[in-house]
């Protein structure tokens, strides 16, 4: 190597040494150096240039002093990350399957036979159909239906308490609460009948 070539790598050498301890990126540093100089450095993918701008932000941000309200912020915000991990929604089967090709729905308590060329009497569950059975409608295999299932919200562990209203499903929540309200009013108008 000349001594030309010698003193341009100890001065990148230097430069990447300052900028690695200062905390900068080899991005930021590319973009202030010529082009000739730059191609030394190798490339930082950008999930690596987010993943060192966001550890040295939580740094400067664990080095300043915090204030109580900032502390109990951080608190709340972790108490209820905690408790979101822990809301899992129930799932319940409801029995029917659903063509992912053309989204026929195979119900057990209807079977097939009502369609034309259908053999499945009513009654019959979708694991005991056959596996050379098929989609009456697009033709589509076994494999392509997927289960329908309904989902209960709230906590899981909380799912046995209550009147059974715990393990209602929303649709069945609102009709109990819009068909109680509707009651309600056709009570408190057939008053006026009575005089």
């Amino acid at each position: 190597m000349t001594p030309r070539l010698h003193t341009v790598a100890a001065v990148l050498a230097f430069t990447w040494a300052v900028s690695t301890t200062l905390g900068f990126s080899p991005s930021h540093i590319r973009a202030q150096l010529p082009r000739r100089t730059a191609s030394f450095f190798p490339r930082m993918s950008e999930t690596e240039e987010a993943t060192s701008v966001r550890t040295a932000e939580a740094k400067a941000a664990a080095e300043e002093p915090m204030d109580a309200a900032t502390k109990l912020a951080l608190e709340k915000q972790k108490k209820a990350d905690e408790l979101r991990a822990q809301e899992v929604f129930m799932k319940r089967s409801t029995g029917i399957h659903k063509c992912s090709n053309c989204d026929w729905e195979y119900d057990p308590a209807k079977g097939d036979s009502f369609l034309i060329g259908g053999m499945i009497k009513p009654g019959t569950a979708f694991e005991e159909l056959p596996s050379n059975w098929r989609c009456p409608t697009c033709r589509a295999s076994k494999d392509n239906f997927q289960e329908v299932v309904e989902e209960i919200p709230g906590f899981e562990v909380n799912q046995g308490y209550g009147f059974g209203t715990n393990s209602m499903t929303t649709g069945q929540k609102n009709t109990l609460i819009w068909g109680g309200l509707g009651l309600f009013f056709l009570l408190f108008l057939s008053g006026y009948a009575l005089s």
